[in-house]
C-alpha cells in the first residue's frame, strides 16, 4: 500500500497548527514579561496542553503510516521528519511555558531594568521557528540554511544579557534573585533557537538526504 497524498497533507496540516500554537506561545510568554501581564502568562501555561496533544496525535499518525503503508524514499523521509519536528516543537512550547512561569514571578517584583535584548531574542527566535516550518512545507533548503545562520545572533544576545546582568548583580547583590530569573529566560530563548536550528537541519536531511549536524557553517 502506498501513502495517499491526503494522508501526507493531513500530517502537514496538523504540524502547521501545532507550529502556530508554538509561535503564539513564544510571543505571549515574552509579551507577558515585557508588559507585566500575569493573566497572559497564565494563559500561555494553560494552553500548553494543546501543543502536547498535537505532539501525540502527529506521532500516532506517523507510526500508523509507517506500520501500515511501509513508505519508502521521499514519503518515508517526510513522515519521519514530521515526527522529529514535532518533538522539537513540543520542547519549544515547554520553554515558552518556562518563560511564562518566570514572568509570573518577576511580575510580582519591582522591575529590574527595561527589557531590550529579551524581546529582540524573542523576535529572532519566533522568526526562526516560523521559517523552519515554511522551509519544511516548501522543501526550501536555502531558507533552512538561513535559519541555521541566525542562531549565532541569538547566542550573541544571550551572552550580552548574561554579562549585563552579572554586572548588575555584582554592583547590587539585592538584585540577584530577579537577575537570575532573567538569565533563565534568556537561556530559554537560546534553547528555542537551538530547537529551530534542529528543525532546519532535519529539513535539509529530508530534501537532500544529507546529515549536517556538527558541520561548520561553510560546510552546510
Amino acid at each position: 500500500m502506498t501513502v495517499r497524498i491526503e494522508e501526507l497533507e493531513h500530517l502537514k496540516e496538523m504540524l502547521l497548527k501545532m507550529a502556530a500554537l508554538v509561535e503564539a506561545a513564544i510571543k505571549g510568554s515574552v509579551a507577558s514579561l515585557v508588559g507585566r501581564d500575569s493573566e497572559l502568562a497564565r494563559n500561555v501555561i494553560k494552553e500548553d496542553h494543546k501543543i502536547n496533544a498535537y505532539d501525540v496525535h502527529i506521532d500516532e499518525e506517523g507510526v500508523r503510516l509507517l506500520a501500515l503503508k511501509q513508505p519508502m524514499g521521499k514519503d518515508l523521509r517526510f513522515i519521519t521528519t514530521a515526527m522529529k519536528i514535532t518533538t522539537d516543537l513540543e520542547r519549544i512550547g515547554d520553554n515558552a511555558v518556562n518563560i511564562a512561569e518566570r514572568a509570573l514571578e518577576l511580575n510580582q517584583e519591582p522591575l529590574l531594568k527595561p527589557y531590550i535584548d529579551i524581546p529582540r531574542m524573542s523576535r529572532i527566535a519566533q522568526g526562526m521557528v516560523r521559517d523552519t516550518i515554511d522551509a519544511f512545507v516548501n522543501e526550501d533548503v536555502r531558507l533552512a540554511k538561513d535559519v541555521i545562520m541566525r542562531d549565532d545572533s541569538v547566542d550573541d544576545l544571550n551572552e550580552m544579557v548574561w554579562k549585563e546582568l552579572m554586572f548588575i548583580m555584582i554592583q547590587d547583590p539585592t538584585t540577584v534573585s530577579r537577575a537570575v530569573k532573567i538569565t533563565y529566560i534568556s537561556k530559554y530563548l537560546e534553547r528555542i533557537a537551538d530547537h529551530a536550528t534542529n528543525i532546519a537541519e532535519t529539513v535539509i536531511y529530508m530534501v537532500e538526504g544529507r546529515i549536517i549536524r556538527h558541520m561548520l557553517p561553510d560546510q552546510i
